[in-house]
């Protein structure tokens, strides 16, 4: 199978890699770069438990190959604690208990983070509307939305 070599910001550190062709970015950020706190989850862009920011937008890293983030900023969710310091928003979480079985809680961090870096002070239809795209079995969501709120009503991200 063909590689490509690329070059990528992760969590603000240049990478170069030779990828093949079919490699997805999921894969790339786990097998490659060791960062596993992106799960995969359901591999069809379903679930959101893989959700990065690239370019500062959230997408499903298990749908987008490795060669397309060529030249672009990712963000994971190690790199929302860069100095193994909790950020705001993932202090939230665990202050309101917003994480039982944790698998979905990076997708929705990082989407998270991506809405209140867009809008610093969001109202809970647009929180509902940026969590979408994530699906989670356990918390039943509520738990989830009120940590956005508060980091939100402390400040934001």
């Amino acid at each position: 199978m063909a590689t490509h070599a690329i070059t990528v910001a992760v969590n603000g550190a240049k990478e170069r890699l030779d990828v093949p062709s079919n490699m997805t970015l999921l894969q790339m950020l786990r097998e490659r770069l060791a960062l596993t706190g992106t799960k995969n989850g359901c591999e069809a862009g379903e679930c959101g438990a893989c959700t990065v920011l690239v370019d500062g937008e959230p997408v499903n890293s298990c749908m987008i190959l490795a060669v397309e983030a060529d030249g672009r900023e990712i963000l994971t969710v190690e790199g929302l604690a860069p100095e193994d310091r909790l950020s705001p928003l993932q202090e939230a979480f665990v202050k309101h208990n917003a994480v039982q079985c944790g698998f979905c809680t990076p997708g929705m961090l990082i989407s998270a983070h991506a809405l209140l870096k867009r809008n610093p002070h969001p109202g809970e239809g647009e929180i509902k509307q940026a969590l979408m795209g994530n699906l989670c079995r356990c918390t039943g969501y509520v738990r989830i939305i009120e940590a956005i709120q508060t980091t939100a009503d402390k400040g934001g991200v």
